[in-house]
């Protein structure tokens, strides 16, 4: 059977999946890793550009990648970057030091791509037919409307949970009221352009993204839900999620860093990491958020399944 590793050069994250390929299509996972490396961070102070220190941390990801995939027979490798790469003015010299690395040429994401692998991954994997997708990155924002199953709407927005972070200054021991109401004013204000999304139908919104995950987990906790590390399909009521945010954000960050538990070092950009979807909360009364743990990689794999059973 062959193999595929996919490797994604996320804002927040860098991360690798390694699947077989079955005879009837399916996949088996082999391997998955994730470290997280913060590629957009400093981009907002270096003027746009990705930071050496940030690259860095990505391309020492890449070697330990790199240890994982080799001694697997008949593998594929294939790598895909989202908003930080995309929108970096250095996007070239940082690509062909991954190039140097892993010795792939890895496929820069547009936002409508970036989007639609969302929909494909999530929706193949859920048993929602309508509702908001909402996945929110470390750079940028993917938003679809699905309606009977089907991507009505999609765009990429360039916000996401680090930009925002840095951008109004979210990142500090005590969240100021001033700077978080400019930062729910901006994001409110990117939606509000949108034609497509309304509070006309009360649909669930359908949330991907690492500070969302650790958000469903802290949820887990707090409701004694402690034997599972699985959040797939897990669903909390809008009310629900709008109370913990209100909670965290009166936090100093050390205080939300103990209450994170194992996601302690998404303390100092959960707040912007949470925005988008208490605006989007706001903006359409969703009644419920659900959790998915497919994404832009699922997209992907069900892609190349497709190709290779078609």
């Amino acid at each position: 059977m062959s193999n595929l590793a996919v490797i994604d050069l996320g804002s927040h994250s860098t991360r690798m999946v390694i699947e077989e390929l079955q005879a009837d299509g399916t996949f088996i996972e082999q391997k998955r890793r994730k470290i997280d490396t913060r590629l957009a961070q400093g981009m907002v102070e270096n003027g746009g550009a990705l930071t050496e220190l940030a690259m860095q941390r990505v391309l020492t990801a890449l070697e330990a990648f790199k240890v994982d995939f080799m001694p697997y027979h008949d593998i594929e490798v294939t790598g895909i970057a989202t908003a930080a790469v995309r929108e970096a003015k250095n996007r070239t010299e940082f690509l062909d030091r991954v190039y140097e690395i892993i010795g792939i040429d890895v496929q820069v994401l547009t936002g409508d791509q970036e989007a639609y692998y969302d929909y494909l991954g999530a929706m193949c994997a859920l048993d929602t037919r309508d509702g908001w997708l909402l996945d929110t990155g470390g750079a940028s924002v993917e938003l679809v409307s699905v309606a009977d199953g089907m991507a009505a709407n999609f765009i990429s927005l360039s916000f996401g949970a680090v930009k925002l972070t840095e951008q109004f200054h979210l990142g500090q021991d005590v969240v100021v009221e001033k700077e978080l109401a400019a930062a729910s004013r901006f994001v409110a204000d990117q939606y509000a352009h949108l034609a497509w999304v309304d509070n006309t139908e009360k649909r669930p919104i359908i949330v991907l993204g690492g500070a969302n995950r650790a958000l469903a987990r802290l949820d887990q906790r707090q409701k004694g839900i402690l034997k599972t590390t699985n959040f797939h399909d897990y669903r909390m009521r809008a009310e629900d999620v709008l109370a913990i945010f209100n909670t965290l954000k009166g936090m100093p960050k050390h205080k939300r860093a103990q209450l994170l538990g194992t996601e302690a070092n998404r303390a100092d950009i959960m707040i912007g990491g949470l925005l988008p979807l208490v605006e989007l909360i706001k903006q359409t009364n969703a009644p419920e958020v659900i959790f998915s743990a497919s994404g832009v990689r699922e997209g992907l794999l069900q892609e190349y399944r497709l190709s290779k059973i078609s």
